[in-house]
């Protein structure tokens, strides 16, 4: 939302700039009158629309670390169990306490009074050279390097078969945000935690793993977990 704004902003500047000399070059007095009202009307919505933005509860320029897990929901772990698929870790991931645990390594984050402005976490929470894999049999698919877009309620990802890239930055898992919880800040050990977004197969992901398990079981918007994102805030 921030970026479309930004970018509605720097067009209508372009805009009047590109007028303005048209309206120089004419003869007509009131065409000269009518362009110079135009562009003070313009003056004050700009103003306007600036101001209506809300100023954020809390903004980290550069991710320095910690950590999203997936608390894996059942339904997940049973289709993985129905389908023969066996979960591992790639990197610095972790599977512990039945989560799915990746180092967060750069990004940023912006949040902001929910209802405020839509969508209210923006950013971006970038996993390198992490990530988790499901073998069957000779077959084993690596989904690394994975990056969360608040914005865009997508999480993205590197996919590999048997180590050969089938897909770069693919967008393996939809974000649901509506059961997030309010921002947790926890000044003794200086971190912010963003808990409660549900984790969905993608549709691209979807068709990816039957096309390479060589099976239909795995459906769109299959619940993978619960997101609890924690960040450093100092």
């Amino acid at each position: 939302m921030m970026i479309k704004y930004r970018k509605t902003v720097v067009a209508a500047a372009i805009a009047a700039v590109a007028i303005l000399p048209a309206a120089a070059c004419s003869s007509d007095d009131s065409s000269d009158s009518g362009s110079s009202s135009s562009a003070a009307a313009s003056a004050p919505a700009s103003s306007a629309a600036a101001e209506s933005t809300p100023a954020p509860v809390a903004t980290i320029p550069a991710l320095t670390g910690r950590d999203t897990a997936v608390a894996l929901d059942t339904g997940f772990t049973d289709a993985l169990t129905a389908l023969k698929l066996t979960p591992g870790v790639v990197g610095g991931a972790k599977l512990e306490n039945g989560s799915l645990v990746f180092p967060i390594t750069g990004g940023n984050v912006t949040y902001y009074t929910p209802g405020s402005i839509q969508p209210y976490v923006q950013g971006k929470i970038e996993h390198a050279g992490a990530g988790f894999s499901l073998t069957a049999g000779d077959t084993k698919v690596d989904i690394t390097n994975l990056t969360i877009d608040p914005g865009t309620s997508k999480l993205m990802a590197d996919v590999a078969v048997n180590g050969q890239v089938a897909a770069t930055q693919a967008i393996v898992f939809d974000l649901d945000g509506s059961t997030l919880k309010p921002l947790q800040a926890n000044e003794a050990d200086g971190t912010a935690v963003l808990e409660g977004t549900r984790v969905l197969i993608s549709e691209t992901a979807a068709g990816l793993l039957n096309q390479t398990f060589k099976t239909d079981a795995v459906k769109a918007g299959l619940l993978v977990g619960i997101a609890k994102i924690t960040v450093n805030t100092k």
